[in-house]
């Protein structure tokens, strides 16, 4: 069975916890990094019922798209219905990870999701991100070192661009030092002017690695002062993941694809509210899974015909109305999110079976509605 530490390590790879707003909570909240993972239950909320259903089944870890706890708390007693899901899970054994606003942008994420489970093609960022920001890592070494330099660097998060690792740059030279008094060369003797043949090594990193990955170069490094610099690039450029999603559908009405998203969606009690004229031509459509009305304006200035979202306001929803702008599709919260449970079950399943994990780790994604609406009149 794979450790739980290796399953958190490909869904941050999948989400990456830095790309999360400054105040959002995510990541492992509980959980032994090296225990067995056999059972992963995937859920939208840390709900008690969720943490119920876990339990019974005999899950190792709940991984959940809505933090547990998004503020501070002085304890978690199982007096609170959050302590209750806490105590549940720790009492059985069962590890909790969340995935927010990470899986809200990344690709593969929580609206690349809605837009497929709502037929859209041709999927692109409503708002675009730009990638990690980036710093480039060149070091001389004594030529026989090369290789040991390198692997430490790669080690530590260097090197990777796109699907390639351990990619570097090299150039031979010659490397002129002489020692002072009170140094302790590798090379050479007090007072001697020495050459060195040397290897000039150049490699990418993403800079929230750059105290690791200069750590492990000064690790590896046989010199007792390397010569190196750090640069920052300028340029980190335009990454696939963003805000929010737009895409197309076969050309429709307003009222057909309203009707449309209410069957592709799991059913709810506040369903599908709809806003513009049932007639109007729909054609490319913009979604936002979760809260979506931030989004407003990047919409109006799109080729949207209609934005689908949740949790619009009233105010946002009539200034936008009265600028006559795409048409609005409001779905529950929660059945937009949904949608990306069971894509995220299927990308932990590809990867497990990608390493000769797959037959020993079973995976569900929770049906409990956790919605907090029951019923409308």
């Amino acid at each position: 069975m794979p450790t739980l530490r290796e399953i958190v390590d490909l869904v941050h790879g999948w989400y990456p916890p830095e790309t999360a707003d400054s105040w959002d909570a995510v990541g492992l909240v509980a959980g032994e990094p090296s225990a067995a993972v056999g059972k992963v239950l995937f859920a939208v909320d840390p709900a008690p019922e969720v943490a119920a259903e876990a339990v019974a089944w005999g899950a190792d870890l709940l991984v959940v798209h809505h933090p547990l706890f998004l503020k501070p708390v002085h304890g978690f007693a199982a007096t609170t219905p959050k302590g209750r899901t806490v105590s549940a899970l720790a009492g059985a054994g069962c590890a909790l990870l969340t995935a927010h606003t990470n899986a809200d942008r990344a690709v593969d994420g929580v609206s690349d999701s809605m837009g497929r489970a709502l037929g859209l093609t041709d999927l692109s960022p409503l708002t675009g991100a730009t990638g990690p920001a980036m710093d480039k890592l060149v070091v001389f070494v004594p030529a026989e070192k090369a290789d040991h330099v390198r692997d430490a660097v790669a080690e530590a998060g260097a090197g990777a661009i796109g699907d390639y690792d351990r990619c570097s740059f090299s150039t031979t030279g010659e490397g002129r030092f002489r020692p002072l008094e009170g140094a302790n060369p590798t090379v050479g003797s007090v007072g001697n002017v020495e050459v060195v043949d040397e290897v000039r090594i150049e490699s990418v990193l993403p800079r929230r690695r750059r105290t690791a990955v200069v750590s492990a170069m000064l690790a590896a490094h046989p010199y007792e002062e390397p010569a190196y610099d750090v640069l920052e690039l300028a340029d980190p450029g335009v990454s696939e993941a963003g805000v929010g999603r737009i895409g197309s559908v076969p050309q429709t009405t307003l009222q057909h694809f309203a009707e449309h998203v209410a069957r592709a969606l799991p059913e709810t009690a506040p369903g599908v509210r709809v806003a513009g004229n049932p007639d109007r031509v729909v054609r490319r459509v913009a979604v936002c899974g979760g809260a979506g009305d931030f989004l407003l304006d990047a919409v109006r200035g799109t080729d949207a015909d209609v934005y689908v979202t949740s949790d619009l306001r009233h105010h946002p929803a009539s200034e936008f109305r009265e600028q006559e702008g795409p048409a609005l599709v409001d779905v529950a919260h929660w059945a937009a999110e949904w949608t990306w449970l069971p894509v995220v079950r299927a990308k932990l399943e590809d990867a497990l079976g990608g390493i000769g994990a797959g037959d020993t780790v079973e995976t569900r994604v929770s049906t409990i509605r956790t919605d907090p609406w029951n019923f409308r009149i």
